[in-house]
């Protein structure tokens, strides 16, 4: 596996406070979802990690990773390549869902962001209710795969800027 898209979901802001609900990633073949209270361990998120060269994020030199070092004891095997630097180079800004629609990238789950996230996250806590999880799981699969259209966007615009 050479590069491994990554994004997680939690159940807020704060590293010290909150839980990671989702951890997902791509491989450009499969998408990986590891789920709170089902299958995301220290030595299931260690497998998946090991395996990448790269793993790439959208903000998650600041957000993703640390998160995930607060409540897991692991090492990024290789490179970090994080999308939101690269695309500040070639003038797009914001979150990946802007920048997502700035480059004309859809979307299907109908999640808004990351606090509609939080929210189904405790509705299926609460009331166990599968569609929840099930809209929340969607959501960080259109996360994970967008990923790799943002790439090719950020350095097609980096390679015109170059030359």
């Amino acid at each position: 596996m050479k590069k491994l898209y990554l994004d997680i979901e939690t159940t807020g802001l704060s590293k010290d406070r909150h839980e990671v609900t989702v951890v997902g990633a791509y491989d450009n073949e499969k998408v990986y979802q590891l789920i709170k209270g089902r299958n995301l361990c220290e030595e299931n998120l260690c497998e998946l990690l090991e395996k990448a060269e790269c793993v790439v994020t959208y903000n998650g030199k600041r957000f993703d990773v640390p998160f995930l070092q607060e409540k897991y004891d692991f090492e990024l095997n290789g490179k970090h390549k994080d999308l939101m630097y690269l695309g500040w180079k070639c003038g797009l800004k914001g979150g990946l869902k802007k920048i997502e629609k700035e480059i004309g990238i859809g979307r299907d789950s109908g999640v808004c962001g990351g606090s509609e996230a939080v929210r189904l996250w405790k509705k299926y806590q609460k009331e166990e209710c599968k569609e929840a999880l099930q809209k929340l799981l969607m959501y960080n699969r259109e996360d994970v795969v967008n990923l790799v259209d943002v790439e090719k966007a950020i350095e097609k615009r980096l390679e015109k800027q170059n030359s």
